[in-house]
């Protein structure tokens, strides 16, 4: 449950191998450094498909080799980190927005012809929001110091989401990036300050991505089961979801309440902002215990593994009053 930034390095370089290794087996490499960048290893996950029917045709293979053009491109006309991580603010590119194409596929409900504002797309960082971001940045340097070292090494890119149908997200195919609707920015109407927000959406998304990493390169977490397993009732999502969706809920919400917790410990934040903080720590709270309570009812399901987080997720959610 605790971040460890030297476990994640090792997470990542393991995930690395496997990127080149795959871009690999159609002819094409790409540098370790090179192999972590999310349009890299978008484009590592389009060869493994690629190769389930056989040898690439050239058509298919010209197309990924633009795809790593564009990742090599981009790697070299990036601005310096406008960050105190190597985390880049992104621009809008094509391995995003293909990511964002995908989150919005699996939205349900989604009525495009009720007349209400929909969807979300990649936008750029506005310097104001710019600066939100470092403050946020700074904010877990000071309050959370090993999850700010984790995250300056799992985060390659944090691109930011205009419109209403995402807050926010990852995506295993574009690993390394995570996505934050540009709201988070600002203050919400409880008073809440946009870094304050701003670095709980870091936690969140950070948390999803050490999981994705540390159940393909590491040890997974739950058992393998034919059929996908059960479905689920989650607290942070209105449709039903599978195990594997629960437990990494379960965890991004234990860590945000270890956030707020040590937020309101040491006073972070600006003046007047206490009740705010402690609200939202309350209501996260609320939502890691249903979440260890429901993982509990599947226990069996998990690894030996998966059950150590389990438990360390149980001793955080028995130390706060909801």
């Amino acid at each position: 449950m605790e971040p460890d930034a030297c476990e994640s390095a090792e997470e990542r370089s393991a995930l690395a191998l496997v990127t080149r290794t795959a871009l690999e087996r159609v002819g094409l490499e790409v540098s370790p450094q090179e192999a972590l960048h999310p349009a890299a290893v978008e484009a590592a996950h389009v060869a493994q498909h690629v190769l389930r029917s056989g040898p690439p045709v050239p058509e298919r293979l010209a197309r990924l080799t633009g795809m790593l053009d564009r990742a090599r491109a981009d790697g070299k006309t990036a601005p310096a980190p406008e960050l105190p991580w190597p985390t880049g603010l992104a621009v809008p590119g094509p391995h995003l927005q293909r990511s964002v194409a995908r989150a919005l596929k699996s939205i349900p409900g989604q009525n495009k012809g009720s007349g209400v504002p929909h969807g979300s797309v990649v936008a750029g960082w506005l310097e104001p929001e710019k600066d939100a971001a470092r403050r946020a940045v700074t904010l877990l340097e000071s309050a959370w110091p090993g999850a700010a070292a984790e995250l300056r090494t799992v985060l390659v890119q944090i691109a930011l989401l205009d419109g209403p149908a995402i807050d926010g997200f990852t995506d295993f195919t574009v690993h390394g990036a995570v996505f934050v609707r540009r709201e988070r920015l600002t203050p919400d109407t409880n008073g809440l300050p946009g870094p304050v927000r701003f670095a709980e959406a870091l936690v969140h998304e950070g948390a999803h991505t050490r999981c994705n990493a540390a159940s393909v390169a590491a040890r997974p977490f739950l058992r393998p089961v034919e059929g996908g397993g059960p479905i689920v009732a989650t607290p942070l999502r209105l449709d039903p979801r599978p195990l594997t969706g629960l437990f990494q809920q379960m965890v991004v919400l234990a860590r945000s309440v270890l956030l707020y917790g040590r937020l309101l410990a040491d006073g972070t934040g600006a003046v007047g902002t206490k009740n705010a903080l402690q609200a939202r720590h309350d209501r996260l709270a609320r939502s890691a215990v249903d979440a260890v309570a429901t993982m509990t009812r599947h226990r069996d399901a998990l690894t030996d593994h998966g059950t150590t987080v389990l438990e360390d997720a149980a001793q955080v959610a028995a130390q706060v009053r909801v």
